[in-house]
């Protein structure tokens, strides 16, 4: 009997929920949702719900408190997907059901660790952590749920009790709204119609591939899944034989090798025996050097002469040991038992191999930097670049960003030979400072790569601890034979995928190189106009900083160092801004008084000018103040931001005179020439336009106005 069993029984309950084990958890629920309290109903008697409610929200915070505790953390694989799900079910439940303020979820943190921290204690060491984390998961969620749920509704408005959603709307509502296909059978059983699971799974197969951008539209896609490998094993063909796959140089060449073609596959359950020019098909063989997509290690492309014709790889994959060469018969026929050659493209797979081999010294690097044990999520390695995803809380900063890549590049500089040895997986556990993807299946024997010591040297004293100075991994991918091939590596992004994950983009060799030459021309340009003075030149250099900011393909701490200078330069723009603003209401206020005097002199009716204001209204209305002390006399001032920009206008008309010619009526007709629109009191009017082009036009409109009226 379990201890919540046990515990009802021995208070006498008839539920495990109805336990003091829950009540601080409920308590916390009703504080933080403003709800009516738990009332213990259950099926019928609950018809609000209000109480399942009550104890799916306590039953899954304290599942997410233990789990994220113990290491993990809501995600998109594995075991993190289904927390992930337990997460978003919680809050969706909160929000239907108890009517949560958003957020509320990761609050209940502090109630899980008040009952059951005594007896759990590696509970307490930081509960906020685990908090942050399902803070940011609800922040995700909660922009998603709503639409998802509105775009629910509206899809299932219509349909009676018993139907079925389509599986493309389900689809739909993942990939366009981000709604869990879960929580769309829950809300279908509630409103008892069915859902098209397998129609689901269909369309999303058909978004995963159309995303890999390898088929274009109308391609049947060409993958091997149970139904073709039982084809294939009942054609008594074996599993591919792939060794042929490490033996190359890294430099860019290798040779290639002899197989026989053992099966055509068209697509779906159709495999064929003979193929012509222009067909697009998977080849299986006997034997192949081709690397296929696994491992976070991009396939291999290249050719393959079989008989008499020639067949272009475009894509390598693999299933249950069979590797399947996807592609195009570039010219000739083809037919299955025909001898083949093998030539893969090297010069493309050793940029890849560099990449590889980098991704296994940035792991090597962030743990000595973040200085803790990097869980690695995941990889996508490309002969362009590669992605890294691994576990943390919160970002890297940039100084942490810069010591990861002068570890990598030592390590470079140190030319450290690369090993790779098969090793009895029992045997290589015992590694210390072994790294290794979390829930990876590997083969045993395990290949084992490490950067600057020979594996067998290690596995005479697998369990010294100065083996955790090297980067050692289980490893099935092509690497290169020396880090001097990798050349130059940097940092160009990190940003969060989800809620305890980071990713870093990187590049290596040519492609680092360029952007770093890229960083540092904008970075000596950025310096040169970080000294202007003036605030329009202050203004365009900013304009120019941002730009390279957002297109420039370059290292993630040259970026940080532009936008540290740009930040200045705005500290600097809007201190001349407000230098300008004042030497601008001084020379208004001036321009304003000397207009007021020559007025008086004169014995001028009314005025009718531009101020060199820049279109300030605060500005313009105190210089027609200043006018008025010295003469009351209708006055309209206009001022413009820039030429041809916005402008402001206001009029001013002593009350004695306003009644025969309101201002108003002044500003209107000076409104009309330039587009604006205004209005305000008979003595008193303010208007605007976004088009000061026929300025000149509306100040003889409105001296025509005022002549005729005065």
């Amino acid at each position: 009997m379990g201890f919540e069993r046990l515990t009802s029984c021995l208070q006498n309950v008839d539920s495990n929920y109805d336990t003091d084990v829950f009540k601080g958890i409920f308590d916390a629920i009703q504080k933080e949702c403003g709800c009516e309290p738990y009332t213990k109903k259950v099926g019928a008697d609950d018809v609000s719900l209000k109480d399942m409610a009550y104890r799916v929200v306590a039953d899954h915070i304290r599942t997410l408190t233990f789990a994220i505790t113990d290491g993990a953390a809501p995600g998109a694989n594995g075991r993190d997907y289904v927390l992930r799900r337990i997460c978003r079910r919680a809050v969706r439940y909160g929000k239907e059901k108890l009517n949560a303020p958003p957020l509320f979820f990761n609050k209940l943190v502090p109630a899980v660790i008040k009952d059951f921290g005594e007896a759990y204690p590696e509970i307490t060491k930081n509960p906020k952590r685990v908090q942050d984390i399902i803070l940011s998961e609800e922040k995700i969620f909660t922009k998603t749920l709503t639409k998802g749920i509105n775009e629910f509704a509206r899809r299932t408005r219509e349909m009676k009790k018993g139907d079925t959603i389509p599986g493309d709307v389900c689809a739909n509502l993942l990939t366009t709204y981000g709604f869990p296909f879960d929580l769309t059978e829950l809300m279908a059983e509630e409103k008892g119609l069915k859902v098209d699971e397998d129609g689901f799974n269909k369309a999303m197969e058909k978004h995963s591939e159309d995303s890999k951008g390898n088929t274009v539209a109308g391609e049947v896609q060409l993958k091997l899944q149970a139904e073709q490998v039982s084809m294939i094993e009942k054609m008594d063909i074996t599993v591919t034989d792939d060794a042929a796959k490490y033996t190359w140089k890294s430099t860019g060449s290798g040779p290639t090798c002899n197989g026989i073609l053992k099966a055509i596959y068209l697509g779906k359950v159709d495999f064929v025996q003979e193929a012509k020019e222009g067909t697009r098909c998977g080849l299986v063989l006997d034997k192949t050097n081709f690397y296929a997509e696994q491992g976070g290690q991009i396939f291999d492309i290249g050719e393959i002469k079989c008989g008499s014709g020639m067949f272009t790889v475009r894509e390598t994959i693999v299933a249950a040991g069979y590797v399947l060469h996807v592609g195009v018969v570039k010219s000739g026929n083809i037919s299955v038992g025909d001898k083949c050659v093998c030539d893969v493209d090297y010069a493309r797979r050793a940029l890849v191999a560099k990449n590889h081999t980098a991704t296994h010294l940035l792991n090597f690097a962030l743990r000595k930097v973040l200085k803790k044990e990097i869980e690695q999520k995941g990889s996508m390695v490309q002969p362009d670049r590669f992605r890294f995803d691994f576990g943390a809380d919160k970002g890297t900063k940039m100084n942490q960003i810069k010591e990861v890549e002068d570890i990598v590049n030592a390590q470079i500089n140190e030319k450290l030979p690369v090993y790779r040895h098969p090793v009895a997986i029992k045997e290589a556990k015992t590694i210390n400072g072994l790294r290794a993807v979390f829930a990876e299946k590997y083969p045993d024997p395990v290949t084992v790569v490490s950067v600057g010591k020979d594996v067998k040297e290690i596995l005479t004293t697998p369990d010294d601890k100065k083996w955790v100075n090297y980067s050692i991994e289980f490893c099935g991918g092509t690497h290169i034979a020396n880090t001097q091939e990798i050349r130059k590596f940097v940092v160009v992004s990190e940003e969060s995928t989800q809620a305890g994950t980071r990713r870093i983009v990187a590049y290596t060799n040519e492609a680092a190189e360029k952007a770093i030459a890229v960083g540092e021309k904008m970075e000596a340009e950025a310096k040169t106009l970080s000294e202007l003075k003036d605030l329009k030149s202050v203004s365009e250099g900013i304009l120019k900083i941002d730009a390279n900011i957002r297109g420039g393909d370059i290292p993630l701490c040259s970026r940080a160092r532009l936008q540290s200078v740009s930040k200045s330069m705005v500290d600097k723009k809007k201190k001349l801004m407000k230098q300008a603003g004042a030497a601008s209401k001084t020379a208004a206020l001036d321009q304003a008084k000397k207009l007021a005097e020559e007025a008086k002199n004169s014995g001028a009716k009314f005025v009718v000018s531009v101020l060199d204001a820049q279109g300030k209204s605060k500005v313009v209305t105190k210089a027609l103040n200043e006018f008025v002390k010295i003469v009351q006399i209708p006055v309209l001032f206009l001022s413009e931001v820039k030429a041809g920009g916005k402008m402001t206008a206001i009029a001013s008309v002593p009350k004695e005179k306003s009644g025969n010619f309101p201002a108003g009526s002044w500003l209107g007709e000076v409104m009309k020439v330039v587009g604006g629109k205004g209005g305000g009191r008979p003595h008193y009017a303010q208007g605007a336009s976004k088009d000061s082009t026929k300025m000149a036009d509306a100040i003889e409109a409105g001296k025509a106005y005022a002549s005729g009226k005065l």
